[in-house]
């Protein structure tokens, strides 16, 4: 591996709190509200992340927890929350179902970040890049998915057979130099050892998804200068294996301009 092949970036990761409370996080937290935006620790290290321009075959939904493709979406603004539920809702589904071969795919939900330093971006309206290294669902809240957004009668047969959560994930307008996305390959993770649950708590439910504790076995990838025509697929759950969760964060191991258009991610399920 040369030198280009390579970056070191530091990252946020995930302690317990400190007084053995159970973790939670604000998802959206109000700066002036008085109220803590999280009770966990912050803890930054060091870490590897190894180039896959060139690479991107080595890693799959499977074996890696992520894989990388080249298609171009038809819906390129992502300004308007509708016009993205009516035109690249449908040509996501049908990105997924050529991929994976699922059956049935449902959109629940997605997040367009803009990275602008000089703004908040904890409000939902200015969703900027995680900083957190994060697991999306955890089992528990991968279950309650399927009883939230699919009809009642049908999810005791779902929930009888194989469902995954995954993850869309493409940049838009130019290349992700600034706030790239890091993955981290499963295999490397040690659920018992680097996982802790983290309430997410919205203004109407709790969600749960996994704080990762840092672990120097843990092997972390990013695909530099992702453009729009290109997108990952993250594997967030799978029922037939139990626990399958790729971790990532963005990062910035690369300087670019800022005031960044980041990317457009929405989550599915695909049975």
């Amino acid at each position: 591996m040369t030198v280009t092949d390579t970056v070191r970036a530091e990252f946020t990761f995930f302690a317990p709190p400190l007084d053995g409370a159970h973790a939670y996080s604000i998802v959206e937290w109000v700066p002036d509200s008085g109220i803590p935006r999280t009770n966990s620790v912050q803890e930054k290290h060091k870490v590897q992340v190894d180039n896959l321009r060139g690479k991107e075959h080595t890693v799959t939904l499977d074996t890696a927890g992520f894989q990388f493709f080249r298609r171009a979406a038809t819906h390129t603004a992502f300004v308007d929350d509708e016009a993205v539920k009516r035109e690249y809702y449908p040509e996501s589904i049908d990105f997924v179902k050529d991929i994976t071969g699922a059956s049935r795919v449902v959109v629940f939900d997605h997040t367009i970040r803009r990275r602008n330093p000089a703004e908040d971006g904890f409000l939902p309206s200015n969703r900027q890049p995680a900083t957190i290294v994060h697991v999306d669902q955890t089992p528990a809240a991968a279950v309650a998915r399927v009883h939230r957004h699919l009809p009642a009668e049908d999810v005791p047969a779902l929930l009888a057979r194989r469902f995954q959560i995954i993850n869309l994930w493409r940049p838009i307008a130019h290349a992700a130099l600034d706030w790239p996305l890091a993955l981290c390959d499963f295999h490397s993770v040690d659920p018992a050892r680097d996982l802790a649950p983290v309430t997410l708590k919205y203004p109407d439910r709790d969600g749960e998804t996994f704080g990762v504790k840092h672990s120097s076995d843990q092997k972390w990838t990013y695909l530099r200068g992702m453009e729009p025509e290109e997108f990952v697929l993250i594997k967030c759950y799978d029922s037939k294996e139990g626990w399958h969760n790729s971790l990532r964060i963005p990062h910035s191991p690369t300087r670019a301009p800022r005031k960044t258009p980041c990317s457009e991610s929405p989550s599915s399920f695909a049975c």
